[in-house]
């Protein structure tokens, strides 16, 4: 059965604008690119899950319609749409075009009068036809054949069919128009009958039917005031239900057959994406109809013959340098193994080597690759190579000689960007590359790698390895001449070998201690969830904002006992996140909610979630530390984040004593560099006040507060010094007065006199930041120490809360970034010594400025004096570095 699908444009834009309105997507160059992304991410869902063999875009036209000549006043109490959404809709259309979908706009006519007509056109064809839009007036129009496709968030969709309006108002679909014409309709401002909403109006239509036979009839209509009403009306009515009848006799210049989607025009879709940001999308351009790149004239090789391997070998020995990468049982590299590895050494040529189905035995292949493999003097590389290291490890084979990875590579040149190799391939090379999913499937259909075609599985893997290497011959000349190579070979390349040495080695957790925790978090739900029932008066679903606003806005009027006027909305209600809920923090019902909120995600996300993630192999827990996810050069940690667990708090505490050395007798060494920021400030500002506080080892907060309060130092109260603490922190993070008003409860005609007062005592930070500002703007970038770059092209932005933003970031980047530059350099060398001097030792976490080990108590005195020095020392700044060193059985006791 043919299937026509057809898209509501701008119901499915405002709903996309609005779903990214608390945290709008942007591009560089600050174009709001929310709308665009739903609208985009919606037809690729559509594409890929409904497969369509007919499909269109259909918009209003701008041009006033035949309804406003009739009713001057149809939608004239709509808001106009936000200049950011209207920039976005030029957009949309290019992106429909660029997939080759027909877009379809009539002068004079609506998007819902142009839909009608098609979906009638193709009833008298017998086709199946699906209107993708939440808008009630198509309930119209269902029938036999003709459904309405409703998106809902992530996957989900819901398919409403003929009787759809029996079973939400009690009528038959096709008087939606007369239910309509008596309720009116607000956001179309339809006048409908004064006084008859959706109750009165569903009953008229159960008992009358059309509008035409209600008012043959209307005089048995009761209540008599009702009958009154619908007799002066009754021109209202009439008017109305010609405004929501949707029109089928529009003159669509295209026919129905004519509206099937032609596959991607991939080289413009690509610049879109590019243009708009949208680098996540990169990736599903290959498979939806594009021209696939041809690379079967490539000369990839299959090596399953002993001849083959032996020549390859010989081959492979006089390489300068190779690519290599693995085809393995899995994602996971705790657990994947190779059945695989593919190699290249030249543009548009590589080879593939099976370890299966192939005339040497597995042992034979690692071990005749083993010599190269492991030579450090001959140089190697991959796109995420540390994976690749840890696969092979997992083989009894140790991947020596790395010398590039081609994602690093990516994430150096364009922290911002995306680091895939698909991605990567289409973006910089024009390869449009299989994709896995091809290979294996989905879902429960999905096969391993192992069982592939060979021919197949051998294109795919010697297509990766070329790739590879032909990235990496595009990338490393610019990062020679941005001058990132020292970064690059000195600080991310060697790292990404620790990082896969802690992954593998993991972290062990007392699962017990856990479950007790888990079991203590459920009770103080418990009590918190009687409190917050007697204080509300009533029991409600405290994790759902639809009954928690009404709740808290309406009938507890909370913003009223706080004395906050403006109440925040979204599209589906009050807001009611954490950061909107903290400013109410003042009411005890708000007090006990966040408390509960915090509890919640502490047991779901560690003292529930943790025991499950124990590797049955290892007995240890195995995280991800990412090294390409953040824009400022911090890692970042996955499956799961050991980086969120809060320091401060008792409960904090007690999760961080769950995680204990994974060797009887050793102990946990926590080391935490002190103040590693304010101490960059100091050190790139060059503020003389700054400097000598650190050189005389003085309390920094306490130091700030007596100056910028002009009190002594030893009269500084805890509160001076917490609102210090605030203003030195904040001033890294370009705090403004009103965050620190809110951060500290005091006036905002006092926070500006406190951050006036600081720059008046640092004048040399107040003028580096105003420079990184200019510089900024100057170059479109900032950098760290090292000289890691970040791009921050929309400084330059018409768009005031883009600028400043942006400001933010080139005050904060070279901050945090450095910091981020100098744990790295420290991780690197600490990881040498404990293999040069063959300690048993093992770095297993990196959060942020800490670093955590577990270590054999006859090795502690020395490592730790080790640890030290080497943080300390690794990059050499104007004020000291000071690490603050701990050991402990647990966590917990070591910081």
């Amino acid at each position: 059965m043919i299937r026509l699908f057809l898209i509501d444009g701008a119901a499915l834009a405002y709903r996309s604008h609005f779903a990214f309105s608390a945290r709008p997507l942007m591009n560089r160059k600050g174009l709001h690119t929310g709308a665009l992304f739903g609208f985009t991410t919606t037809l690729l869902r559509l594409l890929e899950k409904e497969r369509p063999d007919l499909m269109a875009v259909i918009f209003d036209s701008p041009e006033k319609t035949f309804r406003h000549h009739e009713f001057p006043d149809y939608k004239a109490t709509r808001e106009k749409m936000p200049d950011e959404m209207a920039d976005q809709i030029p957009y949309i259309r290019k992106i429909s075009e660029a997939m080759r979908i027909p877009f379809i706009a009539v002068p004079t006519f609506e998007a819902d009068d142009i839909i009608g007509t098609l979906v009638r056109r193709a009833e008298t064809k017998e086709i199946d036809t699906f209107m993708v839009s939440g808008d009630k007036d198509f309930y119209q129009l269902l029938g036999p054949r003709t459904h309405l496709y409703q998106t809902k968030k992530g996957e989900e969709s819901e398919i409403l069919d003929e009787g759809a309006a029996q079973k939400k108002w009690g009528i038959p679909d096709r008087h939606v128009t007369d239910l309509l014409a008596l309720m009116g309709d607000s956001s179309d401002n339809v006048p409908g009958v004064p006084g008859v909403g959706e109750k009165t109006a569903s009953k008229l239509v159960q008992q009358f039917g059309s509008l035409e036979n209600l008012y043959r009839h209307v005089d048995e209509v009761e209540p008599a005031s009702l009958q009154t009403t619908l007799k002066e009306h009754r021109a209202l009515a009439e008017l109305s239900k010609r405004l929501v009848t949707i029109h089928t006799d529009v003159p669509v210049p295209l026919g129905v057959e004519e509206l099937r989607p032609n596959g991607f025009d991939v080289p413009r879709l690509q610049a879109l994406y590019d243009e708009l940001d949208f680098h996540s999308l990169i990736g599903t351009l290959a498979g939806h109809g594009g021209e696939r790149t041809d690379t079967s004239k490539e000369k990839y090789i299959l090596i399953n013959t002993r001849a083959k391997f032996l020549q390859f070998i010989e081959d492979l020995k006089k390489a300068r340098s190779f690519a290599v990468d693995t085809e393995t049982t899995g994602l996971h590299p705790a657990d994947a193994e190779p059945i695989g590895l593919s190699f290249s050494f030249q543009t548009k040529s590589a080879y593939f080597v099976p370890l299966h189905s192939n005339e040497l035995s597995r042992g034979e292949i690692l071990e005749t690759l083993r010599p190269i493999l492991e030579d450090e003097r001959s140089p190697k590389g991959g796109q995420n190579i540390k994976y690749d290291r840890t696969v092979l490890k997992n083989a009894g084979v140790r991947l020596r000689g790395i010398a590039f990875d081609t994602m690093l590579e990516s994430y150096l040149l364009d922290p911002g960007g995306e680091h895939g190799l698909d991605a990567l391939a289409l973006k910089h090379l024009g390869i449009e590359k299989i994709r896995t999913q091809e290979l294996i499937g989905k879902g429960s259909r999905q096969i391993s790698m192992a069982e592939v075609d060979l021919d197949r599985l051998s294109h795919y893997a010697c297509e990766d390895a070329d790739v590879t290497w032909r990235l990496h011959e595009k990338f490393y000349p610019r990062l020679q001449s941005q001058d990132l190579v020292r970064l690059y070979e000195d600080v991310e390349l060697p790292l990404a070998a620790v990082l896969g040495d802690m992954e593998r080695t993991g972290v062990a957790v007392d699962v017990t201690l856990l479950k007790t925790l888990s079991k203590k978090i459920a009770g103080r739900l418990t009590e918190l969830t009687e409190k917050i029932y007697a204080m509300a008066g009533e029991t409600f679903n405290i994790n759902s904002p639809k009954q928690l606003g009404p709740l808290l806005f309406e009938r507890l009027k909370i913003q009223e006992t706080v004395g906050i006027k403006r109440i925040k909305k979204t599209k589906t209600g009050y807001a009611t996140d954490q950061d909107t809920l903290e400013t109410y923090a003042g009411h005890p019902i708000v007090a006990l909610l966040l408390e509960y909120r915090n509890l919640s995600k502490l047991q779901s996300t560690y003292t529930e979630n943790l025991p499950l993630l124990v590797h049955p192999k290892t007995g240890r827990i195995h995280t991800s530390f990412n090294q390409t996810v953040t824009a400022t050069g911090r890692l970042s940690s996955s499956d799961p984040n050991l980086q969120n667990i809060p320091i401060r708090t008792d409960l904090g505490k007690e999760i961080r004593k769950a995680f204990i050395p994974g060797e009887n007798g050793w102990k946990l060494l926590s080391a935490d560099y002190s103040q590693i920021e304010l101490r960059i400030l100091a050190h790139l500002s060059g503020d003389k006040t700054l400097i000598e506080t650190f050189k005389r080892n003085e309390d920094i907060h306490r130091r700030t507060a007596a100056l910028v309060f002009c009190v002594p130092a030893d009269q500084v109260t805890s509160e001076l010094r917490g609102r210090a603490k605030a203003i030195n922190f904040g001033i890294i993070y370009g705090m403004g007065p009103q965050r620190l008003a809110r951060e500290t409860g005091i006036s905002m005609d006092e926070a500006k006199a406190f951050i006036e007062a600081y720059f008046a005592k640092y004048r040399n930070v107040k003028s580096f930041l105003d420079s990184m500002m200019e510089d900024a703007r100057k170059k479109g970038y900032v950098t760290t120490l090292l000289g890691r770059r970040r791009n921050i092209p929309e400084i330059s932005s018409n768009n005031p809360r883009l600028v400043s933003n942006a400001e933010r970031i080139a005050v904060n980047t070279p901050i945090q970034g450095s910091a981020a530059d100098l744990i790295k350099v420290a991780m690197v060398r600490i990881a040498r010594t404990l293999e040069r001097k063959k300690f048993r030792t093992r770095m297993l976490l990196q959060v942020h400025d800490e670093l955590v080990f577990e270590s054999p108590e006859d090795e502690l005195q020395s490592v730790t004096a080790m640890v030290k020095e080497a943080m300390e020392r690794a990059i050499e700044l104007c004020v000291p570095i000071v690490v603050d060193v701990g050991a402990g059985a647990n966590w917990a006791e070591a910081h």
